[in-house]
């Protein structure tokens, strides 16, 4: 099935995991102990010697924010370090960008709703390897505005007679839901995922909602009916405002619905972009491909100094907000494909196409050993290699590397603190 670049193999917030299931969650959702954490930040060079100090009362069983009590100096130093000792065949990294303030910054908040055993509503994310629900309030990395609306959903719902869903018996009506905001424009989109396509008195729920938080600008209901552990099904009904939000991201609008992919933090994304474009080094007339380009956040933001752009996604969804995004922007000198990024750069390669950069953001798994040979083939002078997973990261450069590419430059991103999680961007060049 064809897949978003920006899923990522990585499990949505709060869905469940399977049995045995393992490596880096990027989306925990940690309870807030009531202390100020952002005093946890200060003297990066000191914060790592410090007595940890207990953020959340509910990491053991979340295990999503994997260094929820180490000081933010002493996850810098771990990060930089294996990135570092990962990266030292190829070149010497810059220093890790850090967050100016590593709480509260996902924009996306998902809590799963069950019932405990005296038939309570509970709002949460799952346990570790399980699907029991660990009752949470708030997070030290989620939007906190995020965070009271679905307690105070969860407090409408007795009132309204609405039960949780229970997987276990089918019975029930509220799965998850799922919160988005735009950090610029604090547009807050409100999704409600139902078990069954009918919600008794939408309307006076909407309204008694929006008397709490007159700040929701849209509502929307989704539909999953089905035995699976995905957060969002596939039929939706906007039950107040647009059905989406709109934020902006280094200069540009974007709109994002339910499914769009959006990224959890924006603030550390201009950054991570801001060298992206760094390392491509754009002049105004280079031919630009964004491969695994998503909803085209990186071939729109290279648009602005290149002569054209091209990007490809095989995700029709995808592609269709990232044409609405190039027309929300004005931008006429970027074209986008429902296609293989790699049986693309190899049809370009064999007509003789031209192609000056490459960007490449894979998922998790890194890329495919077809589309490296298809990029050696067609020769970009330069490739910005976008990465959430250093490891496969590393054995795809071993890859290009081997086809006559050097690494020139390459930093890490601190995109996901409290987790163990490394964002990099790596510049290579023939």
């Amino acid at each position: 099935m064809p897949r978003k670049r920006a899923e990522r193999d990585v499990p949505e917030r709060g869905e469940r995991r399977p049995q045995g299931a393992s490596g880096p969650k990027t989306s925990g959702r940690g309870g807030q102990a009531p202390q100020k954490a952002g005093r946890d930040i200060q003297d990066r060079k000191t914060s790592g010697k410090r007595e940890p100090q207990k953020l959340c009362p509910v990491a053991s069983k979340c295990g999503s924010c994997q260094w929820i009590n180490r000081g933010y100096g002493e996850q810098l130093e771990a990060k930089s370090t294996k990135f570092r000792r990962l990266m030292e065949p190829y070149c010497r990294p810059e220093h890790i960008i850090p967050m100016d303030d590593p709480n509260h910054y996902r924009n996306k908040v998902h809590a799963a709703f069950g019932e405990d055993a005296r038939h309570r509503a509970v709002s949460g994310t799952y346990e570790e390897k399980s699907h029991r629900i660990v009752p949470i309030d708030s997070c030290l990395i989620e939007n906190q505005k995020a965070d009271e609306i679905i307690v105070s959903i969860r407090g409408l719902l007795r009132s309204f007679k609405i039960r949780p869903y229970d997987e276990d018996t089918g019975r029930g009506l509220l799965r998850h839901v799922l919160i988005r905001v735009g950090h610029s424009t604090g547009q807050i989109m409100v999704v409600l995922v139902l078990g069954y396509p009918i919600m008794p008195s939408k309307n006076n729920f909407v309204k008694a909602l929006l008397k709490i938080h007159p700040e929701i600008t849209t509502m929307v209901i989704n539909i999953n009916d089905k035995d699976t552990s995905m957060v969002l099904g596939d039929r939706e009904q906007v039950i107040y405002g647009k059905g989406y939000i709109e934020d902006e991201l280094c200069g540009m609008t974007f709109r994002i619905s339910p499914k769009s992919f959006y990224q959890v933090n924006p603030v550390q994304t201009e950054k991570l972009y801001a060298k992206a474009m760094e390392y491509a080094g754009l002049t105004g007339e280079e031919t630009v491909m964004d491969a695994y380009c998503g909803t085209g956040t990186i071939g729109l933001i290279a648009s602005r100094q290149a002569d054209n752009v091209l990007g490809v996604e095989l995700n029709r969804d995808a592609v269709r907000d990232a044409v609405s995004n190039a027309r929300r922007n004005k931008i006429s000198n970027v074209r986008f494909y429902q296609r293989d990024a790699g049986e693309f750069l190899l049809e370009m390669a064999e007509a003789g196409g031209k192609l000056d950069v490459l960007f490449m953001d894979p998922p998790r798994s890194g890329s495919s050993e077809a589309f490296l040979n298809a990029a050696a083939k067609i020769r970009p002078r330069r490739i910005v290699y976008i990465s959430c997973n250093p490891e496969t990261l590393v054995a795809d450069l071993r890859i290009l590397v081997k086809k006559g590419y050097k690494v020139e430059k390459c930093v890490a991103v601190d995109m996901f603190p409290y987790t163990d999680a490394i964002e990099a961007v790596v510049a290579l060049s023939l």
